[in-house]
């Protein structure tokens, strides 16, 4: 059972306005509430999580060395004894809205695939799949420094030459929860195959909240040890309209050898207790070919370490 007790908040931010009609309308709405956040205030509280199952959320009146006063809004100010205490863990006051708790993003640092120049917090991790044949374990070493490994398995079929690798990111925050700058790398090579490394160093630049963002990128790849002769650049956001959906975008711009090309992603993020849904279509685009094509993307995202439920 469920105990949800709503903090004391005078100035809760509203929800944002949800753009639906159409994808330009997405983007700018995306572009809108990120930059928007900027100048938007935060202010504390706390989400209490007990042994017995019950989720609180209040202002801390008092503290003592065996239990926490919190101020609620529906119960008053109730005692919790400490050793019964299994999580405290800060909210910001726009993670509640029109008097609901809105479920934390269960990959913030990342929009379907591209990270963004947000980390991981110190003990937070995630598991990522897509399509299944996809598979990558993230871990937060500190709240600035992020690392992760994967794999595509395609050892299962005869053998054939597998890709792994590493993925190392540091993030800066330059206005905290709202304009942060992140570095990072794929490292990988085919097991399976001598010389076969591979991989792309990149620098990000994210504004707005973890909740509502839009990241520009740009990353140099290479293969074999050979650069590509133009950077990658790249242009993503995601959008919280309600309590358990995110509109996301992410798109690429490759330029191979004077022969440019784009990859465009569209769809959303839904949130279920414990795992986090991506899904959409991806659309190549500015390619000779003139036929018009569109392919399905779905993933899941399953949290662990001190990441809390998403009750």
């Amino acid at each position: 059972m469920i105990q949800i007790c709503l903090p004391l908040i005078a100035n809760a931010t509203s929800s944002h306005t949800m753009y639906t009609r159409n994808i330009l309308l997405a983007l700018v709405g995306i572009l809108f509430v990120a930059i928007n956040g900027i100048s938007q205030s935060d202010s504390i509280i706390y989400r209490i999580d007990t042994d017995d199952g019950n989720t609180c959320f209040g202002v801390i009146a008092e503290e003592t060395q065996n239990q926490i006063s919190l101020r609620t809004e529906n119960l008053g100010t109730i005692t919790i004894p400490k050793l019964s205490i299994k999580s405290q863990t800060p909210v910001v006051v726009s993670d509640v809205v029109k008097g609901q708790y809105w479920l934390e993003n269960p990959q913030e640092t990342r929009y379907f695939w591209q990270p963004n120049g947000y980390g991981l917090k110190r003990g937070e991790g995630y598991y990522q799949n897509i399509w299944v044949l996809f598979n990558q374990v993230s871990y937060g070493v500190s709240d600035h420094f992020t690392i992760g490994s994967g794999l595509i398995p395609l050892f299962l079929f005869d053998g054939t030459a597998t890709p792994v690798w590493i993925t190392p990111k540091v993030s800066f925050p330059v206005v905290k929860e709202k304009f942060n700058l992140g570095a990072g790398a794929m490292l990988g090579v085919l097991i399976g195959e001598v010389g076969s490394g591979f991989g792309i160093p990149y620098a990000l630049a994210s504004v707005g909240s973890r909740n509502s963002n839009l990241t520009f990128g740009a990353g140099w790849a290479y293969a074999d040890g050979d650069f590509a002769p133009s950077p990658t650049l790249t242009l993503s956001g995601m959008m919280r309209v309600s309590r358990r959906t995110y509109l996301m975008t992410e798109n690429y711009y490759i330029n191979l050898d004077g022969d440019a090309i784009g990859l465009m992603i569209l769809g959303a993020r839904s949130l279920t207790k414990s795992i986090g849904i991506d899904y959409g279509l991806l659309f190549p685009v500015g390619t000779s070919s003139s036929t018009f094509l569109a392919i399905p993307w779905l993933g899941i995202t399953v949290p662990f370490g001190n990441k809390p439920a998403y009750n």
